[in-house]
């Protein structure tokens, strides 16, 4: 077929070697996604459902690719990917649940379309921000590469979401790496109402891939056997030799963005155009006029799954409404997770050698991938160069670079494929190398990770170390205490040790627990503060908070560099304030706050971050709700101006709390 053009190939049809039976298999599988959708658009009509994203006109793409691919083989599809769930067979009526927002639906009712995944079917889901799943894909194909699995992974993305940073990011983390990933394009000509044309430049998508060193193909998408055979091809070579390959599948959406968006904005001669290229009709129409199917053959089949459907609707419908349990709800956001299960001694006491935290952190890491051969360290300049740090050095020596990994400037995209790791069984940590980067990672730390237990039941296990904190100079860049932006993400554990016995172990809590945990370290902390710590491998649960020091005159309750502020005003002023280290965030030991509150009648609440919307303001709300009648002074906040971190040392000190701390505890100990 090389003298045709994509465009010729949409309607030209090649046999090759296949049977009869495989012709009429893959007719079924192409038309019950369409059987499907003009169901829905009717329904739609009527009203019985609430929204649709159609595809009808781009099923070949989806039902070839899933078709190219082995069982057990991941496929990561978007909304107009209808073909790829029922070619993996997943059962209509619990797709339809999903769509309906019931209880039997693979995310309980709490996501629409096709947001969701499934472990038995190897299927993951989009989000609706389109672009993260490429990084995901990317972790799943690192995974089946190291553990040399011969495998091929396929994601999906549109012509609009390759805009994206994430698009960038995952193809060039893929060919960095030789990742095993088909990186599918379905180009329809429209971002929802956008035309190609105002969204970029070049004439096609293949031209992209010589910027990434990768091979490209574009494919006639509307072309059921183009799409089989070209994408049975690049899998069965990607599995062979692994490295990715960027496929762009030429098509046209038939339908709007969503219904409710309409297709005013596409002109008339292109839905004539195109419609002449449909993917049903045509490869319909040349099996009966080649005689391998019958009319009666055709009927018979879209008589049976037309069945199928009505049975299976109204079983749906039936079904009550969800009813919203709370302990339900919030027990499906976090794993389940008991650290005592896990064989690792739990918080056995700050003895042993004297260690810097820097030194406490690295040898918690060693531990964890000495007890976890299947944890794989991410981060840039992590390997040879040890890390900004140096906690890593040593490291590739020890571990090799296949679990050690440098990675490029795609904290996105490394993210995601850190959740790929997890979707295959594997642990991962991703190295901030500040705190201050992880903005660029945002979506999928808190709508990927955080969110994909309470969707799917699907695990995110992924440690995010995080260098945090002022005091060192370093401007507002590079000293942001950014710990808020994940205490209000339900899904995240957020830890914040102060120490090195606390740094190691919580560290190999963190480890062990398949949740996410945004691992804070203060860099201040990392070689001026030492302490004993045990040198066999140990845990400290979550949720645990420290007295490190009893009183009765006041409690202060803090965390990070705070611990160490509140101990040397409280032993300069000589107070008898309670000193509380929470250690972890999320989750928090309530019990010991309001022990202290209780015990004391006085609360100061120290914190580095910023004033406004800091964690002093949710503990202060926590205190007043749950033990008010025991307090005998307002709650006192200490904490950073609400202004970004400057440079100069004069401006750090005055913008920190500490210097302001000592007139605090005063304050509020004569009160």
């Amino acid at each position: 077929m090389s003298f045709l053009t994509t465009d010729d190939r949409q309607l030209h049809f090649v046999r090759g070697t296949h049977s009869d039976a495989f012709l009429i298999s893959t007719y079924e599988k192409l038309v019950y996604p369409r059987i499907i959708e003009e169901k829905m658009l009717s329904l739609l009509r009527q009203g019985k459902i609430s929204k649709w994203f159609s595809g009808i006109g781009q099923e070949a793409i989806a039902v070839g690719a899933t078709m190219a691919l082995q069982d057990d083989e991941y496929i990561l599809p978007m909304h107009r990917n209808l073909g790829v769930f029922t070619t993996r067979g997943m059962p209509f009526r619990k797709l339809f649940a999903q769509w309906q927002g019931k209880a039997t639906g693979y995310s309980k009712g709490r996501e629409r379309s096709f947001h969701f995944g499934s472990q038995e079917h190897k299927v993951v889901g989009m989000i609706s921000h389109l672009g993260p799943q490429m990084g995901i894909a990317d972790g799943i194909a690192l995974a089946h590469k190291l553990k040399k699995e011969n495998r091929c992974t396929i994601v999906f993305t549109g012509d609009g979401a390759t805009s994206e940073g994430d698009f960038h990011e995952s193809l060039n983390v893929a060919a960095v790496w030789d990742l095993p990933v088909l990186f599918i394009i379905e180009n329809n000509g429209y971002g929802l109402s956008t035309p190609s044309s105002e969204q970029f430049r070049m004439k096609q998508f293949t031209d992209k891939a010589i910027g990434y060193g990768i091979e490209a193909v574009q494919l006639a998408g509307n072309n059921i056997l183009e799409m089989y055979d070209a994408l049975a091809w690049w899998a069965n070579s990607v599995r062979e030799n692994p490295r990715p390959i960027l496929v762009e599948c030429m098509t046209f959406r038939m339908r709007g963005h969503e219904e409710a968006s309409g297709t005013k904005y596409v002109p008339k001669e292109l839905f004539e155009e195109w419609g002449r290229k449909d993917p049903v009709a045509n490869y319909e129409n040349w099996l009966v006029a080649t005689g391998v199917l019958s009319i009666a053959k055709r009927d018979e089949i879209r008589s049976r799954l037309k069945e199928g459907l009505e049975a299976d609707l109204k079983e749906v419908f039936a079904e009550p409404e969800p009813v919203y349990v709370v302990e339900d709800e919030l027990g499906d956001v976090y794993a389940p997770f008991d650290p005592a299960a896990t064989g690792l001694p739990m918080d056995p006491g700050a003895t042993g050698p004297e260690k810097r935290m820097i030194d406490a952190i690295s040898e918690g890491l060693v531990q964890s991938m000495e007890r976890h051969p299947q944890l794989v360290l991410m981060g840039q300049d992590i390997a040879e160069y040890g890390g900004a740090f140096k906690i890593t050095e040593g490291f590739v020596e020890r571990f090799g670079k296949d679990r050690v990994r440098n990675t490029p400037l795609c904290e996105s995209a490394i993210l995601g494929a850190a959740l790929g790791l997890s979707i295959k069984g594997m642990k991962a940590m991703m190295e901030m190398q500040f705190a201050d980067f992880v903005s660029e990672g945002m979506t999928q730390i808190c709508n990927n990770l955080a969110k994909i237990h309470y969707r799917w039941g699907q695990h995110a296990d992924v440690v995010v170390r995080m260098p945090t904190g002022a005091g060192v100079g370093a401007g507002p860049f590079h000293s942001q205490s950014n710990e808020m932006w994940f205490v209000k993400t339900p899904g995240l554990k957020v830890v914040y040790p102060s120490n090195p016995y606390d740094a190691k172990g919580l560290l190999m809590t963190a480890f062990d627990d398949p949740d996410p945990v945004m691992f804070f370290e203060h860099k201040a902390m990392y070689r001026s503060i030492s302490g004993p710590v045990p040198e066999q491998p140990y845990g400290i649960p979550f949720g645990k908070a420290r007295v490190v020091r009893e009183g009765s005159d006041l409690s202060i309750i803090t965390y990070g560099m705070g611990v160490h502020w509140a101990t040397e005003v409280v032993n300069e002023t000589g107070t008898d304030a309670e000193v509380i280290d929470l250690r972890t965030l999320v989750p928090l030991d309530v019990e010991t706050i309001l022990a202290s509150v209780k015990k004391t009648g006085k609360v100061l609440l120290l914190h580095e971050d910023t004033l406004t919307a800091g964690f002093g303001g949710e503990l202060a709300a926590i205190i007043a709700e749950q033990a008010f009648e025991h307090l005998d002074a307002p709650i006192v906040r200490v904490a950073s101006w609400d202004t970004p971190v400057p440079f100069s040392v004069p401006l750090e000190q005055g913008f920190l709390p500490k210097g302001r701390l000592k007139a605090a505890v005063e304050r509020l100990a004569g009160y």
